[in-house]
């Protein structure tokens, strides 16, 4: 993604939490893993909103190079890309496992065989695990968290989400996420709406980042700087649309200014935003410009930031064995 490695540190010590015990798979029988709360039986493979029944689906599982330097390090992040989810983006550049998942290479895996996963890419070297779209895979996700650690996995776990999150799935899991790594995409619901094709988007966010922090705490950094615990919010700053990233960053300053963001200005028109005129372009130096100043001007100095040219780099197709590999 290029980021810069540069970000002022002010951090607190906070312990890891216990593992849970409890079984959570079985809560899809009624499914409202994620604010959508569609209801369905999933255990029986109905799919809701997301497409996914019961079973386990990611579309790549590799070290990955390309996040926040406290993620990727040097040796890479263990990610996980689960396939579907529970927003639909008209930009999403992993529209292919995203939207588009029964076209494109994906698996179907047990927990025994997500938890091999996990400690196979601790094995490979990885710094952490990093769940990527896991909202409607929270409960699936955390009994592989729950066996891979039986197993001997040590490594952070990762929630890397889309931010529309159910709180009460969140605190279902307090314990076996290390660091939360969730976009915060809207402060306004009309861009959601159009955008996103979700109505209240900018109803949930703030809740769900106020227990995210309240679980893991603020970013705390290893002596090589790669993350052990906390909170690093995402924003993508989307052409045209200012003024809402200008609302999610005062809401990060007012929710702490020590938030660890990352200001993301690789936006480039894919998927279907070409249907939407006021997308269909990339970022301006001037617009990056004017938000990163405005972090500052709120005292939001702990934030990444990231080279305009990341707009071309790392777009990946998850048609090939190393998506990230052009």
């Amino acid at each position: 993604m290029c980021f810069t490695d540069e970000l002022l540190s002010k951090y607190s010590d906070r312990g890891h939490f216990l593992i849970g015990t409890q079984l959570l798979t079985d809560l899809l029988k009624n499914c409202g893993c994620c604010p959508r709360r569609c209801g369905v039986n999933r255990l029986e493979d109905e799919t809701g909103f997301c497409g996914i029944g019961s079973g386990i689906h990611i579309s790549h599982a590799g070290l990955h190079f390309g996040e926040e330097p406290p993620i990727s390090g040097n040796k890479g992040s263990g990610t996980i890309f689960f396939s579907g989810c529970n927003l639909r983006c008209v930009f999403c550049q992993n529209y292919q496992i995203s939207q588009e998942f029964r076209q494109s290479r994906t698996r179907n895996l047990t927990t025994d065989e997500l938890a091999a996963e996990m400690l196979r890419l601790q094995a490979e070297g990885a710094h952490n695990i990093n769940f990527v779209s896991p909202s409607h895979m929270i409960f699936q996700m955390a009994d592989a968290i729950q066996l891979s650690r039986q197993k001997g996995l040590t490594v952070p776990v990762l929630y890397n989400s889309n931010g529309y999150d159910s709180v009460d799935a969140l605190r279902q899991i307090r314990g076996f996420v290390d660091v939360y790594v969730p976009d915060i995409k809207y402060l306004n619901n009309e861009p959601g709406k159009r955008l996103s094709s979700i109505d209240d988007y900018a109803d949930i966010i703030p809740g769900v980042l106020r227990e995210m922090l309240d679980q893991v705490g603020h970013l705390v950094m290893d002596h090589d700087g790669i993350a052990q615990h906390g909170l690093l919010v995402r924003h993508l700053v989307l052409p045209g649309y200012i003024g809402n990233s200008r609302q999610c960053l005062a809401f990060l300053a007012d929710l702490s200014p020590d938030t660890h963001v990352s200001i993301m200005s690789q936006y480039s028109p894919q998927y279907k935003a070409g249907d939407f005129p006021e997308i269909n372009r990339t970022l301006t130096e001037d617009e990056y410009d004017e938000i990163t100043d405005y972090a500052l001007e709120l005292g939001l100095e702990n934030a990444f930031i990231q080279e305009l040219e990341s707009q071309s780099h790392y777009l990946p197709d998850f048609n090939q064995e190393r998506p990230f590999e052009s």
